[in-house]
């Protein structure tokens, strides 16, 4: 089995896994806003629950999960979304002072093999915005957790690297 990567793992270590973050207690500490110290297609899956959204750039952030993964590697990751199921504001994606991006469901043109297409975002805009990572979701989906003043929504996404 090849490398699996646990990131933005805090306290919670998964066997089997090389569990990183930026501070202890951690397998690698790593700065993921950076480059990541990790080669070309060298990894086979990236666990990322509620990391993506503490990283200020989407596209870096993406760009690197799609390098660093081999041909077919699977991203699953999990960041709050700015919108709930009904259309509201999710207060939760802008609450914590430690977000620094903000995802929705329609990030997936930018980054989803369905419109690298002349006519679609990522086909017209990949290039000119830096975009390398591809990606073909399995899943990527909205879903609200929590009641009343607590209600909350994440976008949860299992993705395959396309290269």
């Amino acid at each position: 089995m090849g490398l699996s990567l646990n990131l933005g793992c805090c306290d919670d270590h998964r066997k089997g896994w090389l569990n990183v973050d930026i501070a202890e207690p951690a397998d690698v500490l790593a700065d993921l806003a950076r480059p990541w110290p990790w080669d070309d297609s060298s990894v086979e899956r990236i666990l990322a629950l509620d990391v993506f959204e503490h990283l200020p750039s989407k596209i870096h952030t993406l760009n690197e999960a799609h390098r660093v993964l081999e041909p077919g590697g699977v991203l699953e990751m999990a960041v709050p979304c700015v919108y709930l199921l009904d259309g509201r504001v999710n207060p939760g994606a802008y609450a914590d002072p430690t977000h620094q991006s903000f995802w929705t469901l329609d990030d997936a043109y930018y980054f989803f093999e369905q419109w690298n297409n002349p006519a679609g975002e990522r086909g017209r805009f990949g290039a000119a915005y830096g975009i390398t990572a591809l990606f073909r979701p399995q899943t990527w989906e909205l879903f609200d957790y929590g009641s009343g003043r607590e209600r909350r929504s994440k976008i949860r996404g299992v993705l395959e690297a396309v290269k």
